[in-house]
């Protein structure tokens, strides 16, 4: 299973907008929570697993709402 890990950058595209990107950083973990820096702000969200990798949700759990996965670093 790939897992995130401390220092590993994040992106992902929007669904809505081609052209926006978001993007973070691992600051650090536990084996249940993930915090990641985005626009300043550190966020701490719970690591969820999806097709053999984990994933976390950013911005809260929504329709459309972006997704940072460990394997697509």
């Amino acid at each position: 299973m790939t897992k995130f890990k401390p220092g590993q950058k994040l992106s992902t595209r929007s669904t809505c907008d081609y052209d926006c990107i978001f993007s973070g950083k691992v600051i650090s973990r536990t084996e249940k929570t993930i915090t990641i820096r985005v626009d300043g702000e550190n966020i701490t969200r719970r690591v969820q697993v999806h097709a053999d990798s984990e994933i976390v949700y950013p911005f809260g759990k929504y329709s459309m709402a972006p997704i940072f996965r460990a394997d697509r670093a």
